[in-house]
């Protein structure tokens, strides 16, 4: 059964920069079964740290000051799928309006894939303000993804290492969850499925053509990611004569959709490639029997440069957040160059302000995603990115966020 005690409980909560601060929880819920059972113990633990995370996010503590990553991270997808974070009141100005892929949107925030892995958040999170969403990445069968721990917060340099691995609910449930949604609740929004392909798969091809056939009537757009470092050999398919292959057969197969139920197509890259191979994408990509309709840059990294956070510096996997900013961005201006500026760019990568979405943005990005700055800040984050990008287009004498798309580049 479950007791609630009467008396008050005190719990520490620790607070950005090391503060930490002793919190009265009121009638602390304590579970018991026949005694201190195993099961007992674990409910009493979870019901603990769910008391701290409501808590201090009462007290606008970020989530990462309060439990471990993974576990904060499927209760902030939870208490947005459920409506526990307010919505956004925010009014989207006319000069935030952009087009994307011949779609307009009412502003060009957007969130990352790896947020809302399994499509259990959709329509909250577009609630909270952001104009795309995109969910994955997707595999064709479930897997576990890597062992924990997998995940790390490096307080200090705004960053997170992750090492998922593509952990996957697979197609079948995703897409159930996915088709089931009111697309009017999206309003202006877009629905993005980035699929991967299983870590066992000797046929990546046919992996992300099984997430074609599987989700073109409900996505409106799709994303091929070959850039995870997480997943054994996916980036040798970033490869120039490996990527022309890839593509030729995926849209041989999107050829074969019915035209009005054809999803864009974009290819999500990694942003450690040298210039050579950012040089062969490009040309790979402008071809026609192997074209995309748009890119995203970029992944995570596997770079570990000036970070402040040594100790879990030599973590694997790819590292996200702030010290990915500038490379990200470098990547967005060199791409954008190479394909001449006609293939749209999502812009991804350290972006916690204003200024580095717009920074993106006159280097080339059309659309900028967050996922680091919503963890470490929470939902306000998006409507002060937003603020500050109206703000920076006004200084600059810009109508329009379009006005500014690669002005940057010289």
């Amino acid at each position: 059964m479950v007791r609630r005690y009467p008396r008050d409980r005190e719990m520490i909560v620790r607070y950005a920069g090391g503060e930490s601060r002793r919190r009265t929880l009121k009638g602390c819920i304590q579970g018991s079964i026949a005694g201190p059972t195993f099961w007992s113990l674990i409910l009493d633990t979870l019901l603990r740290e769910l008391a701290v995370y409501i808590q201090a996010f009462a007290d606008n503590v970020p989530l990462s000051q309060s439990l471990n990553p993974e576990l904060a991270h499927k209760i902030g997808i939870y208490a947005i799928k459920y409506g526990i974070f307010p919505p956004e009141k925010y009014n989207d100005p006319a000069s935030l309006e952009t087009k994307f892929l011949n779609f307009k949107l009412s502003n060009p925030i957007g969130i990352a894939a790896g947020f809302d892995k399994h499509g259990d958040a959709v329509l909250g999170l577009r609630k909270l303000g952001f104009s795309l969403i995109e969910v994955g990445s997707v595999t064709p069968q479930p897997q576990p993804g890597n062992l924990r721990p997998r995940v790390f917060r490096l307080l200090e340099d705004k960053a997170i290492i992750n090492r998922y691995g593509f952990n996957s609910e697979g197609h079948e449930a995703v897409y159930k969850k996915v088709s089931q949604l009111n697309k009017a609740f999206l309003e202006k929004g877009l629905l993005g499925i980035n699929l991967g392909k299983n870590k066992l798969s000797d046929n990546a091809a046919q992996d992300y053509i099984a997430g074609i056939h599987k989700f073109y009537d409900v996505a409106d757009y799709f994303v091929i990611n070959i850039s995870s470092p997480n997943t054994p050999g996916l980036r040798e398919l970033q490869k120039k004569e490996d990527l022309k292959n890839l593509l030729i057969k995926i849209n041989q197969t999107r050829n074969r959709l019915p035209q009005h139920k054809n999803p864009p197509l974009l290819l999500k890259l990694a942003p450690d490639l040298s210039f050579e191979e950012k040089r062969d994408i490009a040309s790979v990509i402008m071809l026609s029997e192997s074209k995309v309709d748009g890119l995203i840059i970029s992944n995570t990294t596997t770079g570990r440069e000036n970070l402040l956070n040594q100790k879990l510096a030599n973590e694997m996997g790819g590292l996200s957040g702030k010290p990915l900013a500038k490379k990200s961005t470098e990547m967005i201006r060199e791409m954008y160059t190479l394909t001449g500026g006609h293939i749209p760019i999502i812009g991804v990568g350290g972006v916690f302000s204003g200024e580095d979405a717009y920074e993106k943005i006159l280097a080339g990005a059309t659309v900028i995603q967050i996922y680091s700055a919503l963890i470490y800040h929470g939902p306000p984050i998006i409507t002060r990115i937003k603020n500050e990008l109206t703000e920076l287009l006004q200084i600059d004498g810009y109508k329009n966020i379009s006005e500014a798309i690669g002005k940057g580049v010289k």
